[in-house]
């Protein structure tokens, strides 16, 4: 509008960044931060910001939206994953296009642009699956699509309709050298896994508990060693995915200190929810179904110190929602079954920020800076979207969230925003929750009522990652 600078200035806000605290107000014109200063003159709208934190809207870089599953359906599209993520102060995703085995890469990513499209009210980007690395894929598509901005993809060592071997491993190691890609690696050994859960059906153990004594520790210790050396032998850095505990970080420790660049990534599951959660009356423990599982509370504080000594890079959700009562959910065709059918995942968009922030900084074991870091600079920087998204800058898209670090929230599936019929989380006690989040300048979410609009989100090629030693 003629003689009005500014869209919309948040006064007096306390910004934090990952590096930086202080005081500003913050003019935002045509979505994007036009200034950060004092008395910046009249705009169309001013919010007040006294007494609440300004900080970079998440950035969610693990989650799993409307993915096309062999069995099952995931019960969050673009529409809900995005709504429920607003609401807790995410404003960026960047879930999978999954290629099948016999599909083309570029048939996946296509096909998830169709289920992306009009739906998202938060902007967002793609990693890649990678299941079937044909010469096709790696000669061809894969350096396409980098070039095209999907610059990182995933690669698992375990599940039969996932998995890679390790030539493939490496393979698809070499191509993300070449062009300047990240992998990143679900690392649990599959045949111990297997080998497992044999001896324990076997055995007549098929209740939901066993999940987690069929995927120990071990199997994610000796896969993530596995995984760093593959990244060793090709001369390129890896990020290895939803670390649950001591055995793996201390491989990761280990790979620090021989100067490699791994980096890692945990989640709110391994901080809040322990293998004694799968153990609940009758089938309840479907719910708590994940994979690495959750570990035991040495694990927990294991993972804790981790992140308040920088061993990881971030902090994302690996939201995998799944309804518990529903055929196409934890419950296959409308029943019980043996724990190695039950889908793996569990619903975490809306309560990642809050759950880290509540333990973490109000809990004294990371400083607010760690925390931005963790959930939004970081995973911006490492997946090529920075410094559009993940800070609080001059020239960076106008995505922030205000919290009330004072907020006592009591967290209730009720009162959340995914499509799922209940939260790992539930009655948890959290302190600190965003009260205004917004995304390209765009209020997306008011005291936790999403007012955003489907559609409104954008796609975001990616760029090169920002890979540090």
């Amino acid at each position: 509008m003629d003689g009005i600078p500014y869209d919309l200035i948040i006064a007096h806000a306390e910004v934090v960044t990952a590096a930086d605290r202080f005081r500003a107000d913050i003019g935002i014109r045509d979505g994007k931060i036009a200034a950060l200063g004092h008395d910046l003159g009249p705009a169309t709208r001013t919010v007040d910001a006294t007494g609440l934190l300004a900080l970079p809207g998440g950035v969610d870089a693990h989650c799993h939206l409307d993915q096309p599953q062999e069995v099952g359906r995931m019960a969050d599209d673009f529409e809900s994953g995005s709504r429920s993520a607003a609401c807790g102060g995410t404003t960026t995703l960047i879930p999978f296009a999954a290629q099948a085995r016999g599909q083309s890469l570029r048939a996946a990513v296509e096909d998830y642009h169709r289920r992306a499209a009009g739906k998202s009210c938060l902007d967002y980007a793609f990693h890649l699956i990678v299941t079937d690395p044909t010469p096709a894929v790696l000669d061809e598509e894969l350096p396409e699509l980098i070039r095209a901005g999907y610059t990182s993809f995933k690669v698992y060592m375990t599940y039969d309709d996932l998995k890679l071997n390790d030539r493939q491993i490496l393979d698809v190691l070499s191509v993300a050298r070449d062009h300047g890609a990240l992998v990143m690696v679900h690392a649990e050994n599959a045949d111990c896994i297997s080998w497992l859960t044999d001896r324990l059906v076997a055995q007549g153990r098929t209740e939901p508990r066993y999940h987690a004594v069929s995927r120990p520790s071990a199997v994610e210790r000796e896969a993530t060693h596995r995984a760093i050396t593959f990244s060793e032998l090709v001369d390129v850095p890896i990020l290895i995915v939803h670390v649950s505990g001591a055995e793996a970080i201390e491989q990761i420790r280990w790979a620090h200190g021989r100067g490699l660049r791994i980096y890692a990534e945990t989640c709110p599951q391994y901080l809040y929810l322990t293998a004694q959660d799968l153990d609940l009356e009758g089938y309840e423990g479907a719910k708590l179904v994940c994979s690495p599982p959750p570990r035991d509370p040495d694990n927990q504080e294991a993972v804790w110190r981790a992140l308040s000594g920088n061993v990881f890079s971030i902090f994302s959700s690996d939201h995998a929602p799944y309804r518990y009562d529903d055929a196409e959910g934890k419950k296959p065709g409308g029943h019980t079954c043996h724990f190695q059918h039950i889908p793996n995942g569990i619903p975490g968009l809306e309560t990642r920020m809050p759950l880290l922030f509540s333990g973490g900084v109000g809990g004294g074991r990371i400083s607010i800076h760690q925390f931005v870091d963790l959930t939004a600079t970081q995973p911006a920087k490492l997946y090529g979207l920075y410094p559009r998204k993940g800070s609080i800058v001059v020239g960076g898209d106008a995505d922030i969230a205000l919290w009330d670090p004072a907020l006592r929230v009591t967290i209730r599936n009720a009162d959340l925003h995914h499509d799922v019929d209940y939260t790992p989380y539930e009655g948890m006690a959290v302190t600190g929750w965003p009260v205004m989040t917004f995304s390209r300048g765009r209020l997306v979410s008011r005291h936790r009522e999403f007012l955003g609009s489907a559609g409104a989100g954008e796609f975001m090629p990616c760029g090169t990652p920002m890979q540090h030693a």
